[in-house]
């Protein structure tokens, strides 16, 4: 996961599988048109505080602040960026956590149905049994817990129950057996109910702070020239975008075939130019531990869906000893690509960088990474 730079977030519509997003990787046409400031105009200063970026504006001239140098632009989008990956990454697993309850939540309400039909059932035996042997008796409370649809309060008065002269103690048991049960799943789904909105809240609260950031990512931005912009993206995540070592447009596959590791490495070649998704797993998007997950689920083996979890549970292996289809993570293990081998000398990697930009394979020293690699993993 990481930030955008230069363009407009469009796919703030869904969270995962096919959603849209447009991009323009090519930085430098996109404001080649934007007309040059005057040496009079404001001046945009950035500085580092302690709720995160503050954008200072003042009029330039005697004791106006100092613009900020390149290196203190690129340190501030450095640290938008590794926060962005951090939440990103929480984003994905939370996302999963919610599609796990979701999906448990369902399985209990078809319990809960079930159990409500049999406990119906066993109430409606027994109060026949009542009906019949305590008509014009003045037994009726008996017929009132029996009819109440209330599980909880058929269990407290069980012992009652249990002395209905005429009925068989079977069917009183059996009524019994029938509320523990329903009870026990209405526990579970109540449980389960909370749990959902819970991760639903905590999923929203993610999209929120990685919105605002990526917002003053391209506030930060949008204050530097074409150029100054094209200088911090060619050292952050995804490289430069005019380079010609990068490559977004789909390319065929040159390695060999025959081993799962392969089979990984050939689904993420098919999927160079594919738009980049927050919490996206293909078929067509992706985020950074998407492509992953996708690629390696196409060779059958299923990896943890997150990049915490891809550096706690996967074998760690040696920088100098990278094999085609190994995971490298970056950035405090909060972003991850797959090392595709070396092709007529150069090692690359196939990476999903940041919001706005497509699956791309990119040389492996690329500045960013070189600086940002944790260490590798293998599946």
């Amino acid at each position: 996961m990481s930030v955008t730079f230069t363009t407009v977030f469009h796919d703030l519509r869904g969270s995962s599988g096919e959603q849209g997003t447009e991009c323009d990787n090519d930085v430098a046409k996109q404001h080649a048109s934007r007309p040059r400031l005057r040496r009079t105009a404001v001046l945009v200063a950035v500085f580092a505080t302690a709720g995160g970026i503050a954008v200072y504006a003042g009029a330039s001239g005697a004791g106006a602040a100092p613009a900020p140098s390149i290196n203190q632009v690129q340190a501030e989008v450095n640290s938008l960026q590794g926060k962005v990956d951090k939440i990103g990454e929480e984003y994905d697993a939370a996302g999963q956590q919610l599609a796990t309850a979701k999906q448990r939540l369902k399985q209990i309400t078809d319990q809960s149905d079930r159990a409500q039909q049999q406990y119906n059932q066993a109430s409606a035996t027994l109060a026949a049994v009542a009906v019949e042997g305590y008509e014009n008796s003045g037994q009726t409370s008996i017929i009132g817990l029996l009819t109440s649809g209330n599980p909880d309060a058929v269990l407290s008065q069980a012992s009652l129950l249990l002395q209905i002269e005429g009925t068989h103690n079977e069917e009183a048991q059996q009524l019994l057996t029938s509320a523990n049960e329903l009870s026990t799943i209405k526990q579970q789904r109540q449980r389960t109910e909370s749990g959902v909105e819970q991760l639903t809240a905590q999923y929203s609260a993610q999209r929120s702070s990685m919105t605002k950031l990526l917002n003053q990512q391209k506030a930060m931005l949008d204050s530097l020239t074409a150029q100054q912009q094209a200088i911090v993206a060619a050292a952050s995540v995804g490289g430069s975008t005019t380079s010609g070592d990068v490559t977004t447009s789909p390319i065929a596959y040159p390695g060999p075939t025959g081993t799962q590791a392969d089979e990984a490495v050939q689904y993420a070649y098919d999927h160079i130019g594919d738009p980049y998704v927050w919490g996206a797993t293909g078929p067509s998007s992706f985020d950074c531990s998407g492509l992953m997950y996708a690629a390696w689920g196409a060779a059958g083996i299923t990896l943890p869906r997150d990049t915490y979890e891809e550096w706690a549970d996967l074998p760690h292996i040696p920088m100098s000893d990278l094999q085609p289809g190994d995971l490298i993570l970056y950035n405090g293990e909060s972003h991850v690509a797959m090392y595709v081998g070396v092709v007529d000398g150069t090692a690359y990697i196939i990476d999903a960088p940041h919001t706005g930009a497509d699956v791309e394979r990119i040389p492996m020293d690329t500045s960013w990474y070189a600086d940002s690699a944790d260490g590798a993993v293998r599946p």
